[in-house]
Order: C-alpha cells, then sequence, then structure tokens
C-alpha cells in the first residue's frame, strides 16, 4: 500500500505574541489535496513557553491579556504541561513534512503571521524550515477574496490543529476547482 503525499499544508500557530519571534505554545497542521478535496494526515505538539523563550521567543503582554479572555478549554490546553521543548516540536514538525508531503504550498492565516513565526523559530535553533520561503502562502488573503463562502469551525477555537482543519477544509471550498462551473463559485 502506498502512502499518499501531499502539496498542501496547512499551518496554525498558538502564540504568546504576535512579531515574527512571537514564542510558540502549539504547532498544528494537517496536509490536503486541493484537487481532490480531501484532508491528509495533521500535525499537532504543544510547545514548552519557557523553551521557547529560552530560545529567544517573545512574550507579549497584550497576547497574554488576549489569551486570558478566551475560552476554558483553548486556554487550558496551552498551559498543560508536558509540551515540548522548542527545539524537539521543531524537529518533529520537520519530520512530519518529510514523511508526509513534499514541494509543498504552505498556507498560514496571515502573510505576516503562522509561517513567517515558524520560520523565525527555526532560524534561531539554527535548524531548516521544512519548506521553500517560496511556497508560503497566505489563507487571509484568500479568504478577503471570496467573502462569500461560508467558514465552519471544526472543534475547539484556538487549538492549532482544529483551526488548521477548519482553514484547510475553508481553503479547499473557496479554491477547488470543482467548485466553479462557468466562472460562477457554487
Amino acid at each position: 500500500m502506498s502512502v499518499k503525499i501531499y502539496t498542501n499544508v496547512m499551518l496554525d500557530l498558538e502564540t504568546m505574541g504576535n512579531g515574527p519571534d512571537a514564542a510558540i505554545v502549539a504547532i498544528g497542521a494537517i496536509a490536503f489535496d486541493l484537487e481532490a478535496g480531501e484532508l491528509g494526515p495533521g500535525y499537532y505538539n504543544r510547545v514548552d513557553l519557557e523553551s521557547a523563550v529560552q530560545d529567544g521567543g517573545v512574550i507579549d503582554a497584550s497576547t497574554v491579556t488576549w489569551w486570558l479572555q478566551q475560552g476554558d478549554e483553548a486556554r487550558q490546553e496551552i498551559a498543560r504541561a508536558g509540551g515540548l521543548p522548542i527545539a524537539v516540536a521543531l524537529a518533529s514538525f520537520a519530520e512530519w513534512m518529510g514523511q508526509t508531503t513534499i514541494e509543498a504550498e504552505v498556507w498560514g492565516n496571515g502573510a505576516s503571521f503562522d509561517n513567517v513565526i515558524l520560520r523565525s523559530a527555526y532560524q534561531r535553533g539554527s535548524q531548516p524550515a521544512p519548506w521553500a520561503w517560496w511556497n508560503d502562502r497566505c489563507y487571509r488573503t484568500v479568504k478577503a477574496q471570496r467573502r462569500h463562502v461560508p467558514f465552519e469551525r471544526i472543534g475547539t477555537h484556538h487549538n492549532a490543529l482544529s483551526d488548521a482543519t477548519s482553514q484547510a477544509l475553508h481553503l479547499i471550498k473557496m479554491l477547488r476547482p470543482a467548485a466553479f462551473i462557468s466562472g460562477e463559485p457554487r
């Protein structure tokens, strides 16, 4: 039995900041096939905040305040003990990408957020990012251009894997070629 290799990944991070050096507390991603309109394997790991800060990740007070206002389930998930050290989480994500994808386009929710923050963490940790910079893609830009396509949330809001899954399904709805008939969106 052959394993399917994907060329698209939706990335979602949970962080304690919003700049390029934000401290990461969770990495979620899901591979997907845009043409077939299907989801592939997912990836999720929590990151030990202390290790992220020791590696140069920055905590922003306004982001911490924002997290205090989020739902209990999302807050408790990132606060639980047992997150991976950032270096281990980065290596684990790179391994998952290597086993799941080839020349993947990596989609993030904002041109300056998920992809930039994760790539910055790889640079600080002296590890190569597992995707080429020219394959960075912006889900938020597509979403702004296709406001008529409804978004459906799956799982827990602000859980990195749940958010990545919801965003990938939405992107598939917005961009899948089968969704267009005579140039008109369905």
